[in-house]
């Protein structure tokens, strides 16, 4: 069963963060932005997202993988 405290509420700066880095993204491909800037940001948002869903999973128990 999770730890209700170390479960991240939706609202959470690591959400808002990642959510943010992907609007970004998007933003840069719909302007047209170069190649290499869109990849960088999709890269950010990317490793934002994905340390958030690490997070989650540890936090209900999933989680056992190492973290670098």
């Amino acid at each position: 069963m999770p730890k209700q405290s170390k479960i991240l509420p939706p609202d959470h700066p690591a959400y808002t963060e990642a959510i943010e880095a992907m609007r970004r993204y998007h933003e840069a491909q719909d302007t047209g932005a170069p190649a290499i800037e869109v990849e960088r940001l999709r890269l950010i948002a990317e490793s934002l997202f994905q340390a958030v869903t690490d997070y989650q999973m540890k936090a209900f128990g999933h989680g056992g993988g190492t973290v670098h």
